[in-house]
Parts: C-alpha cells; sequence; structure tokens
C-alpha cells in the first residue's frame, strides 16, 4: 500500500474506522528509518533537506518541512505560520486575530480563513499553525494580540471557523499554544497551576471546539503545566486530547525549546519535534536500551498518517497570483472596519469633510503587530496618514510625526479635527524573542514581550492632554493588541476608536470609518477596566517563584463576581446609529435554547449590531458566560427579526469528581449589546 491506496481507502468510507485502518496498513510499510524521519522537522535547510539556509532569511520563507516518505508517496508536513496571514512571501497582511474577534463574525472569519488556506498552497504549504486561541486571562500578555479575547465561547467560535476554513480547502489546521498558554517573558519555565473545573470551563473549550471542528494537528506550549513541560504532558496531550475528547490526528512541539525529553514526549503524546531534530537524535538509541517502544513510534507514524490522508488530497496548489490579490486584501480591509471599536463619540464624528490632522508616531508609520513568529511581510501598508489622503484628499491632511505638534500648531488650528495615534507596537509588546527588562521600554532599544504597564506610553499621554487642551475635536486611534487603562484622558478626547493592529489595508479602513463612509460595529473582545488591579495576578521575571495558579474567574467574570463596573465592559462598541432590541423571549427546544427578539435601528444610517446571549445559573458559577452571539444589519429606521440559538451543551458545568458534564435546573438569559447593558430572562430547563 502506498499513500494514494491508503487515501482512496479512507475516502470510500470516509469514517474514523476506515481512517485508522488505512494509517495502520500504510505505517507497515514503512521502514524504521523512515518512521523516525516522520518525527522531526528540518526548519533550517533547504528544500533538498541538506544545503544550509543562508544567514538572514526571513523565519519561515517557505515551508518548514517535516517528514514525508517519496517512496511510498507520503507528502511532508509543509508548516506556515500565522495567524495575521500567511507568514511565508509577501503575503495579505489581515488584521490580528483580536480585531477579528472584535468583529463577532463567524462568516467574516470563515472568509479570511479561506483566503489564508489559497495563500499557504500557491506557496507550497499544506499545514497552518494560526489558530491561536489561547486565552486573554491579562492584557500584559505580550502576544494577546494573536488570540481573538478572554471569553473562551468567542475564541471557540472563531477558533472553530478559522479551522473549518483552512481544512476545507485541504490544509491541515493547527490550533496553538496547548494549553494555558499566556505568558511570555518567562515562557519557558512559568509553570502555570489550575483545578479541574478551572481546566474544562475556563483553559480548555475553545481547544474542544477546534477539535470537534474537525482540527487534524495541535500545537503544544513552551511552558509547565502542573510541574510538566506541555510537550511532555500526558495529561494534555493523552488523557484529554485523545482519550476525553477522540483526538484522531497528530501533535507538533513548539519550536525549539517545546521539547526537553525526547522519551518523555513521546510516550506522552509528542508526534513531530519541530523545527529540527534535536531531542529526538536520540530516540534510535532509546529504543534500543527501552526507554520507547516500536509501539510508541508507530501510535506516533500513525498519528501523522491519519492527519495527511483526511485532509490534504482536498488541497489545490493554486498560482502564486492568488497571494495577496486584489480580493484578499479587500478582505483585509473589510476585517479591518469590522473590527474597529468605537469607545467614545461626542458628536465630532462620523467628520465627512473638511481639513483634518493626524499626529502622533503612529501617524505615518507601518505597525501591523509583533515582529516574532506572527510577522507577515505584506507588499505594502497603508498607514494612516495615507488612509486620510486617499479619502480627504492630501491637500486636506496635516501630518505631524511625533509627540511635538508645536511646529505645526497654527496648520493643526485650521483643521476640523485631530486624530492622535497612540498605542503599542512590536517594541512594547510581541513575542519575547531576547527581552530580560524590567520593566516597560519605549525606546528603540525594546525588544517586546510581555507589557509592565497597562497605560499609554507617559509622553504619548502627555500629547493628547496638549492636543485636547489646544483644540477642539480631538479623536483618539488607539492601536495594540489588547486592553489598555485609560482613565486619566478619556474624558478630555471628543471621541475614542480601538483599532487594533488593522493589518495592510487599515489606514484605509481607519479613514473610512471617521469619514462616516463605513458605520463602526466592532465590540470589545476582552474587558477595558478603570485599575491595572482589576485584572488576575502576573508573573514577570523578577519574581521569586515561577508558579502561578490561574483561577476560575477573569474579565468579565471576574468583575461581575466583585461587583465592579469596567471603564468599557466586555462586548462594548458604539455605532453612528442606535439600536433597541424588544420582544425579547427565551425558548426551551430541547437541546437548545432559541432566544428571539426584535431589532430596531432608531437612527437614520444603516448599521450593524451585534446581539450577545449571556447565561447563568445559581451555584458556584459565574453570574453569566457568553453562549451566543450575531451580527446584524439593519437598515436606518427599519425593524428585523432576528433568533439566536444556544446549545444546551455550552450550557453545561463540569464536575470534578465524577468527570462528567451536567445541567443546572434553571438559567437567566441575558441579552444585550455588551456584558453589562442587558435584559433579563429565567429559563426553568424541560
Amino acid at each position: 500500500m502506498n499513500f494514494n491506496d491508503a487515501v482512496k481507502k479512507y475516502y470510500s468510507e470516509q469514517t474514523d474506522e476506515a481512517l485508522y485502518e488505512a494509517a495502520n496498513e500504510l505505517c507497515k510499510e514503512l521502514k524504521l528509518s523512515e518512521k523516525l524521519h516522520m518525527l522531526y522537522g528540518r526548519q533550517f535547510f533547504l528544500r533538498n533537506g541538506y544545503d544550509l539556509i543562508t544567514m538572514g532569511q526571513k523565519y519561515n520563507c517557505r515551508p518548514c518541512l517535516s517528514g514525508g516518505v517519496k517512496r511510498l508517496g507520503i507528502p511532508a508536513v509543509a508548516f506556515s505560520d500565522g495567524p495575521r496571514g500567511v507568514v511565508m512571501g509577501n503575503s495579505t497582511c489581515f488584521p490580528v486575530s483580536m480585531a477579528r474577534g472584535a468583529a463577532f463574525d463567524e462568516e467574516l472569519e470563515y472568509e479570511i480563513g479561506s483566503a489564508i488556506a489559497d495563500e499557504v498552497a500557491a506557496q507550497g504549504g499544506n499545514y497552518f499553525a494560526g489558530i491561536c486561541i489561547n486565552l486573554l486571562r491579562n492584557p500584559r500578555w505580550g502576544r494577546a494580540q494573536e488570540t481573538y479575547g478572554e471569553d473562551p465561547f468567542l475564541l471557540g467560535k472563531m477558533g472553530a471557523a478559522l479551522t473549518r476554513a483552512v481544512q476545507d480547502k485541504g490544509v491541515i489546521a493547527c490550533p496553538k499554544h496547548f494549553a494555558v498558554n499566556s505568558i511570555e517573558n518567562i515562557r519557558f519555565d512559568v509553570n502555570v497551576l489550575a483545578d479541574e473545573k478551572t481546566m474544562h470551563e475556563v483553559y480548555l473549550p475553545h481547544f474542544k471546539a477546534c477539535i470537534d471542528a474537525g482540527a487534524m494537528s495541535v500545537m503544544g506550549a513552551y511552558n509547565l503545566f502542573r510541574n510538566e513541560h506541555c510537550c511532555e504532558s500526558k495529561y494534555l496531550l493523552k488523557d484529554v486530547l485523545r482519550e476525553q475528547w477522540g483526538f484522531t490526528g497528530f501533535t507538533i512541539s513548539d519550536f525549539l525549546m517545546g521539547v526537553r525529553n525526547a522519551p518523555r514526549a513521546l510516550k506522552a503524546g509528542l508526534d513531530i519535534e519541530m523545527p529540527q531534530l534535536m531531542h529526538y537524535i536520540t530516540l534510535p538509541l532509546d529504543l534500543k536500551t527501552g526507554k520507547v517502544s516500536i509501539e510508541d513510534i508507530d501510535n506516533s507514524v500513525k498519528s501523522i498518517l491519519r492527519g495527511l490522508i483526511k485532509i490534504t488530497p482536498k488541497l489545490k496548489y493554486t498560482s502564486r497570483s492568488v497571494v495577496a490579490c486584489k480580493k484578499h486584501t479587500a478582505l483585509s480591509k473589510r476585517a479591518a472596519i469590522e473590527g474597529t471599536v468605537l469607545l467614545k463619540n461626542d458628536g465630532v464624528l462620523p467628520y465627512s469633510e473638511g481639513k483634518i490632522a493626524v499626529i502622533g508616531r503612529y501617524a505615518n508609520k507601518i505597525n501591523v503587530g509583533d515582529h516574532g513568529s506572527s510577522s507577515v511581510s505584506a507588499p505594502y501598508t497603508v498607514t494612516p496618514y495615507e488612509g486620510l489622503c486617499n479619502v480627504y484628499g492630501e491637500e486636506n491632511v496635516v501630518l505631524c510625526e511625533g509627540t511635538d505638534f508645536s511646529d505645526k500648531k497654527h496648520e493643526i488650528k485650521k483643521c476640523g479635527a485631530v486624530v492622535v495615534c497612540v498605542g503599542s507596537d512590536y517594541k512594547q509588546e510581541g513575542e519575547n524573542l531576547a527581552n530580560f527588562s524590567k520593566s516597560d521600554d519605549v525606546t528603540e532599544k525594546a525588544l517586546g514581550g510581555d507589557r509592565y504597564s497597562l497605560r499609554i506610553p507617559e509622553n504619548e499621554v502627555e500629547l493628547i492632554h496638549r492636543a485636547c487642551a489646544e483644540f477642539d475635536r480631538v479623536i483618539v486611534n488607539i492601536i495594540g493588541g489588547s486592553a489598555y487603562i485609560i482613565e486619566e484622558w478619556k474624558e478630555e478626547a471628543s471621541a475614542i476608536l480601538h483599532s487594533f493592529y488593522s493589518g495592510m489595508e487599515g489606514g484605509n479602513a481607519l479613514a473610512e470609518l471617521l469619514s462616516g463612509r463605513e458605520n463602526p460595529s466592532g465590540h470589545l473582545p476582552f474587558t477595558m477596566a478603570k485599575d491595572e488591579d482589576d485584572y488576575p495576578d502576573f508573573l514577570f521575571p523578577s519574581a521569586k517563584t515561577r508558579n502561578i495558579t490561574y483561577g476560575y474567574y477573569h474579565g468579565y467574570t471576574l468583575l461581575d463576581k466583585e461587583g465592579k463596573k469596567a471603564a468599557f465592559p466586555f462586548g462594548f462598541g458604539l455605532s453612528y446609529t442606535d439600536f433597541k432590541y424588544s420582544y425579547i423571549k427565551v425558548k426551551d427546544e430541547g437541546d437548545k435554547v432559541k432566544i428571539s427578539l426584535r431589532i430596531k435601528n432608531a437612527g437614520n444610517v444603516d448599521g450593524k449590531t451585534v446581539v450577545q446571549v449571556y447565561a447563568g445559573a445559581e451555584g458556584d458559577h459565574p453570574v453569566k458566560l457568553l453562549k451566543g452571539f450575531k451580527k446584524v444589519f439593519v437598515k436606518a429606521g427599519e425593524t428585523v427579526s432576528e433568533t439566536v440559538t444556544v446549545d444546551k451543551n455550552d450550557l453545561k458545568f463540569y464536575e470534578p469528581e465524577t468527570k462528567k458534564w451536567y445541567l443546572e435546573d434553571s438559567y437567566t438569559f441575558y441579552i444585550g449589546q455588551n456584558s453589562e447593558e442587558t435584559e433579563c430572562k429565567i429559563l426553568q430547563l424541560k
């Protein structure tokens, strides 16, 4: 049997039984050397597998290969990183995942996933490791931008949409980093502790949602969980992933530092060491000495074969002309528009015509996010200044870069509105490549990592204060990966937007929103608190311990528990129109709960609202948890009827003693446009 025979065998029935049988039979055809070859990557080599890459080439500039057996036609796993697009080549740079989480739109995320898969395939890949769904526990996390937010349900829905889209195109989808990975500067040695209830209800549901959506690979994390490295954790990789969830695919390590001990990792269920052979080089000797068995090796080989057999036959290697094509760049722009959140508007927006100024260090700077493993080299990027020029006309736009506008104060005074661009860039937050500092560094020497402070840098806060004192209409545009504390200046600004890292078309998207050509419809995928202490504790390199306990509450669930109000609650987002919800009904329909309502656009502008459904129950549970959402377009002055369906399985709670999920007798449903402003309905379950 060769690979094509195995594919035919599986696709004749398309059942798990047929998949296992095809992989088992193909594994029998492999020599031991070929089996071992399947278990490691060769990132630092050219395509022929032998010549060293020239120094200075960009990470993942071509697929990172692992495995593959030409004799039997078994393709290599051809890895491409993400998640804001394809890291290879000059691909479409979409807004970061956090911005797409703010869009609250599964269908849009599916479209983005389809485009990404096409660009992966066009550049020789068959594997996308860009389904980043680690939960945002504390906004200090440097890689917050790579995930979709703080809520497990939102993470699961968005991650599942991306998973389905990618795999429908024949590219293997890889959710990461499994699990509890949300601290960056000490990511290699932080040891996370969490009880079973917390794990199954808070930190694992979104991964399970991606597995249920068909994901055929999972990447382990760098950190330790319960004193074991995640890539060597039998609890995570076997007990939960395979035995409890029925995962049929294969696992890979995070790069270079994911594996520490080959026998431990292999026996725990870690199939491929990436990106090159390091610790797994000992496997031949480990086999001879009995530290691993041929069964351990075969189990991993079969897992890899199952992923390849099930997904890659659907892959069509498209022309490179699809990479950053007009269709995809237009999609990037739409995602930026849909994800931008309007936090405040005193009537200055929309500002449709007239002179406008844009100031700040990000006014005309390319700033699309982290420069680590998620970095995408787009063929072009539209800055805020360039976008404003495209909409208002270059002659009507005054540019002042930096934090001192003294030299252009006279010109800015003639403008009807001033846009102040502040926030962060890759030097202030991102993947920790070599950051050993003990405080935030906003100089050119900074190297990313976690954020010590959740506030806008002091010189930029001073810029906001000065601008608001000198000019009448000041619009603050926050650029960054997650939440900021903005209490010291939010009352002074006329309007505030959070545009995140908005991708290659971000400048155009911003200008169209400011001008009113587009109506803001993004909603916060996290809680913006009033004080840094309103978030859970966090560890930095200076800490005396590397142990941290992740509790049951965080984000809006923690504020609810403590009876606190957010500065801007989870799910918050304004529009240029007003939406009124009425006739809200909650009905038990067997295995589903259906929430019906009427939505009126009470303004004179077409727009979109995000209907949010939360549920809570008596007992040791959060007051409410997001259990459904739907983005709805309503024309000005019109009323539409909509239904949001909640699966009862999503209402269940976990009982650690019995290891079973259960429903409470009754639930309170909260329906609204954010987590704090809701209408309550109580439902007794049948």
